[in-house]
């Protein structure tokens, strides 16, 4: 993963489309784009951000962040109290449902209250981003929520302490 304190969001991609199969149904749908807090929610800035890239072979069946597996990769550690903005980057030709447990997430998605998520769907080629106050100590997980390519090493441990 890169780390920086760039400040940038990542919603660049396809949160306004609808999904392989759901354009000019005529059913509507919602998108991750329309999604929006009831309420308004923290909007403090983040004090970092992690990129990760979602990596892996149709071919090899070898999934993984980064280009590692779950155990070829340290965990990713947060201190306590810090807000952190983690983009994704889809360079595989399948979709992700990315999850970390033990937060819930804003969505970067252009909403002005950005919804609470706890897993959202990365596109091939899509670069998405969400924000989270590390506001439980613990060892979390964080990985893809296909189970074959979670335990095939798109999985990662977040530690906050």
């Amino acid at each position: 993963h890169r780390e920086g304190a760039k400040g940038g969001r990542a919603t660049e991609g396809g949160l306004a489309e609808p999904g392989k199969g759901l354009v000019g149904n005529d059913r509507g749908g919602w998108t991750y784009a329309a999604l929006r807090a009831l309420a308004s929610n923290e909007t403090a800035r983040p004090t970092r951000e992690i990129e990760f890239h979602l990596t892996g072979n149709m071919e090899r069946w070898i999934w993984g962040f980064d280009g590692k597996r779950f155990s070829e990769a340290k965990p990713i550690k947060i201190k306590l109290g810090e807000r952190v903005r983690f983009i994704l980057v889809n360079d595989t030709m399948m979709e992700h449902p990315i999850h970390l447990h033990g937060f819930l997430f804003q969505l970067e998605n252009g909403q002005e209250r950005s919804p609470f998520k706890h897993t959202i769907n990365v596109k091939p080629g899509e670069r998405v981003s969400f924000v989270f106050t590390a506001d439980t100590p613990g060892r979390w997980a964080f990985h893809c929520h296909l189970l074959d390519h979670m335990e095939l090493g798109m999985f990662r441990t977040v530690v906050v302490a």
